[in-house]
């Protein structure tokens, strides 16, 4: 659900201000697919590994005190949500599968959408490769 909402929130909200490498600007980066030529190498090991210190601090089956804790629980509890019965909240963790499952299609689908025609937002005509 990040992942969409990472893609279009630059389109929507504009971007930071700021320099992203030594000579390189935030707005100066493009959207989309074509982002990955521009950042420099060392831009995308940082925010792999800043990715994978967060991944990694969730604990992987405990918290961070070393209890363990049941699948999917990332130790937040939203009010309204965390109470009920047994069926309440499979259903609810039922839910959140599937918003996440349609989430991950959007965002598959918005990188087909860039790769042919340069923009996620793109307007189809445009693509004239089709047969």
């Amino acid at each position: 659900m990040l992942a969409t909402m990472g893609y279009i929130t630059p389109e929507v909200a504009g971007k930071f201000g700021g320099l992203c490498a030594a000579d390189l600007e935030f707005k100066e980066i493009p959207n989309g697919l074509a982002a990955l030529n521009v950042v420099p190498f060392l831009g995308w090991v940082q925010i792999f590994a800043y990715c994978g210190s967060i991944e990694y601090s969730s604990g992987l089956g405990e918290d961070a005190w070393g209890q363990s804790k049941a699948p999917g629980d990332m130790g937040w509890k939203p009010p309204f949500f965390t109470g009920g019965t047994q069926e309440q909240r499979n259903r609810r963790l039922a839910v959140e599968l599937a918003n996440g499952r349609l989430a991950m299609m959007a965002i598959i689908g918005m990188f087909f959408q860039d790769g042919l025609t340069g923009s996620a937002w793109g307007d189809w005509a445009n693509y004239t490769d089709s047969p």
